[in-house]
């Protein structure tokens, strides 16, 4: 997992095929992640793109296209040059996913001259930024054309966008058909979340520091906290979002993967596998829901209308392709238990939401109170107790919280914080939060991505909470205002056990 920085290693020869080039997520997000590893010199030399979309066009076109994307998104200032060597490598073929005689066949043959004319041996990974009910029926047919197995001392992997799987049963199937065609060191699903500097810190932060393991556990933590909240509504997705909501959006995937390099024990090494068996057995602790667990240790919300940067923002029910009396939820939260030895009665609560307070991703350790015995007969009236921030966006970095004397002639004590902040220390850098998980792709490093059994392991704990709350539809959506951090219930799911949610300062102007 530390590889990349321990050495500056520039990938191998290679070609990178997307499907669904011409969509939103490859413009946005996976053409300056490409232009930003160029730019660190972390591609090869020998390197070329094949996109492959249902729009028919020429590769002129598409690399005219690219070209304008680059400039729009790579960041202030991009590198001319940088990006025609971009475009001079771009290739495109389109048509119908479904017709395999002909667009698979001009995605071999252009594979064979691509790999011809650049002197790049036939090493492929696909990139599916399409929908999830493609990806089994693409993959096969590619697979189908000679393309997709290890042979020959040649590679191909898979990199696969979530959602991956619906619920246990829809993940179970995917994976089954994946497994029917590939092998799963192929097999890529990714997290994008996982590619931020912060997130890729926990286990550098755990177990590369002596001060902190000893007393990462029951016996010094009191509780920890996972927020990802977003100030963003459902924007154009209303469509895709209603069918999925933020539980199956986000805590399966992003929440969950936070969660397990939080909570895992010591790998034997950085190796992938050695790496994800400890976040397994992490998914495969955490107690089941029962009904009646996902009745009281669950909550769900809606937005409904509200202020935010001095704007009136509609409902969820307003938003644009949402019917007028939707059950989605566009707020989670979850009270989780572990129950193995480190994390014995220690709750982990983990919330997502749109429409709330601030843009804010955290992982919040509280540490137990400390005796009060010794201040007792002096001013101070509480301790402060210490916790340990993991700040993931908008400002990367770690907070450490706690107590001090104030200074004068009395004992008192106020709280004080230690800040540690990625730009003032290391210097801003553009990133996606894609590079590093391209890279890894290319380069054969799977920790980053999810295995099999992790994904199911993922969907078993969630899909009883999913169907109490598909049985039993919300009552009082929407039930929190826009702005703000949520429904009362999920401030109610801590006070119950004399506890707060940590909420980041928000803007001045919501």
């Amino acid at each position: 997992m530390v590889a990349m920085a321990d050495t500056h290693k520039t990938a191998e020869p290679c070609v990178m095929v997307i499907f669904g080039a011409t969509g939103d997520l490859t413009k946005r997000k996976l053409f300056p992640a490409l232009y930003n590893l160029a730019k660190e010199k972390f591609l090869p030399a020998n390197f070329a793109i094949v996109g492959v979309g249902r729009q028919e066009m020429l590769s002129e076109e598409f690399r005219d296209q690219m070209m304008a994307d680059l400039k729009e998104f790579a960041g202030p200032d991009p590198d001319q040059k940088l990006i025609e060597w971009f475009c001079e490598r771009t290739h495109y073929t389109g048509g119908d996913f479904d017709d395999d005689k002909k667009l698979f066949q001009d995605v071999k043959d252009m594979l064979r001259d691509v790999c011809a004319a650049n002197d790049i041996p036939e090493n492929f990974f696909y990139y599916m930024a399409i929908p999830p009910n493609l990806f089994a029926n693409v993959s096969q047919k590619i697979v189908k054309y000679g393309l997709g197995k290890d042979e020959n001392g040649f590679w191909r992997r898979f990199i696969f966008e979530k959602p991956f799987g619906r619920d246990l049963d829809s993940a179970k199937k995917l994976n089954a058909d994946l497994l029917k065609i590939l092998k799963e060191r192929q097999i890529y699903r990714i997290d994008h979340y996982l590619g931020k500097e912060t997130v890729q810190n926990i286990l550098v932060f755990r177990f590369g520091n002596s001060i902190f393991e000893p007393i990462w556990n029951r016996n010094y933590i009191d509780h920890v906290q996972i927020t990802v909240a977003e100030k963003l509504g459902v924007e154009q997705r209303g469509g895709y979002y209603d069918t999925a909501g933020a539980l199956r959006d986000m805590i399966p995937n992003h929440i969950f993967q936070l969660l397990t390099l939080t909570a895992m024990e010591p790998p034997v090494s950085f190796e992938a596998d050695a790496v994800r068996d400890e976040q397994a057995k992490i998914l495969a602790a955490i107690q089941p829901f029962s009904p009646e667990d996902a009745l009281h240790k669950a909550v769900r919300g809606q937005y409904g209308e509200g202020e935010i940067s001095w704007k009136i923002v509609p409902a969820y029910r307003s938003e644009e392709k949402v019917p007028p009396n939707s059950a989605t939820e566009t707020y989670a939260a979850l009270k989780l238990s572990i129950d193995n030895w480190r994390w014995a009665d220690v709750p982990f609560y983990v919330r997502t939401g749109k429409r709330m307070a601030g843009k804010h991703s955290s992982i919040v350790i509280q540490f137990k109170k400390a005796p009060f015995v010794l201040f007792r007969d002096t001013p101070v009236e509480r301790l402060t107790t210490n916790r340990i921030e993991i700040h993931i966006q908008p400002d990367e970095g770690i907070t450490l919280h706690f107590g001090a004397k104030i200074p004068g002639p009395i004992v008192n004590v106020g709280a004080v914080d230690m800040d540690f902040n990625y730009v003032d220390h290391f210097g801003e850098q553009i990133s996606t939060g894609y590079e590093r998980l391209l890279f890894d792709c290319m380069i054969g490093d799977a920790t980053l991505f999810q295995r099999a059994d992790m994904v199911e392991a993922s969907w078993k704990i969630v899909t009883p909470i999913l169907d109490v709350w598909s049985a039993i539809p919300p009552r009082d959506f929407p039930n929190y205002i826009s702005g703000t951090w949520g429904p009362k219930e999920g401030d109610a799911l801590l006070e119950a056990d004399g506890r707060k949610w940590k909420n980041s300062i928000p803007d001045v102007a919501k």
